[in-house]
């Protein structure tokens, strides 16, 4: 079993951060990628970053040089950075872990970003 268990989300005001973490545990042999994903209301899901196993990076238009994605590999974890945030940030924010025996998600964590 493979466990995908993101955490971070909140309330904040625009122009404010949160820094949301996406730990994976179980029989993850080998991860090949990370990513975030977020789901808006009304809107299909869309990949807002993600980290590539040799360190890679990439961002949707829309948050480049607002997010910043980083991985800790020992333990499995990925992290969202996300400075002035924006409302139409607002969103479920879904942690994918692709892995060398399948594709995990999350259940999704969710933030909100109004005045």
């Amino acid at each position: 079993q493979v466990q995908v268990v993101e955490s971070g989300g909140g309330l904040v005001q625009p122009g404010e951060s949160l820094r949301l973490s996406c730990a994976a545990s179980g029989s993850i042999f080998s991860i090949v990628a990370m990513n975030w994903y977020r789901q808006r209301q009304g809107k299909q899901r869309e990949l807002v970053a993600g980290i590539h196993a040799d360190g890679r990076t990439a961002y949707a238009g829309p948050v480049k040089g607002r997010f910043t994605i980083s991985r800790d590999s020992a333990k499995n974890t990925v992290y969202l950075q996300m400075n002035t945030l924006e409302p139409e940030d607002t969103a479920v924010y879904l942690c994918n872990v692709v892995g060398s025996t399948g594709n995990y998600w999350g259940k999704g964590t969710l933030v909100t970003v109004s005045p």
